[in-house]
């Protein structure tokens, strides 16, 4: 699939609100409303579009604690990646990263307290022979948190 302009507007109009309505979607990008479902569909079908969330506020909901981790691994063999990133799918798991560097992965989780943090270092960390050290950093401030993704148009 090749997108043109108006996919590409409508993508960037899509990842700010989901819940645009289509007739306010095709005034936006001066398309037919049917015009615009067929392409969202179409979007939807190519993986350019891979899901539709809800933003909650973790404060809220007492996740209150945002926690960093970098990882260092033994071994770096694809089976026992593929094993790790899948022990890394934990729902207090936000993002994980493989990563270049000093550490082979990143990851950001959301606990609601330092005791379940601690549980998830025994279960995810200590007791896993490949991890061979983590280092955590605290979250003090959620300043920018966003998936955004920038520019759309200008890098296609």
């Amino acid at each position: 699939m090749t997108l043109d302009k108006f996919d590409l507007a409508l993508l960037e109009l899509l990842q700010k609100d989901c819940h645009i309505p289509l007739r306010e979607l095709a005034d936006a990008i001066h398309l037919s409303t049917a015009s615009v479902q067929r392409r969202i569909q179409k979007l939807r079908e190519n993986g350019y579009i891979i899901g539709n969330i809800a933003v909650l506020d973790p404060d809220k909901l007492n996740q209150v604690i945002t926690i960093l981790v970098e990882i260092r691994v033994n071994k770096t063999h694809a089976t026992d990646l593929d094993d790790l990133k899948k022990s890394f799918s934990g729902p207090e798991i936000q993002q994980c990263y493989y990563v270049t560097g000093e550490a082979d992965f990143m990851l950001v989780l959301l606990v609601p307290s330092m005791s379940r943090f601690q549980k998830i270092c025994d279960e995810l960390f200590h007791n896993n022979s490949n991890v061979e050290w983590f280092k955590t950093t605290v979250v003090l401030d959620r300043v920018k948190v966003t998936l955004e993704v920038p520019e759309i148009d200008k890098k296609l």
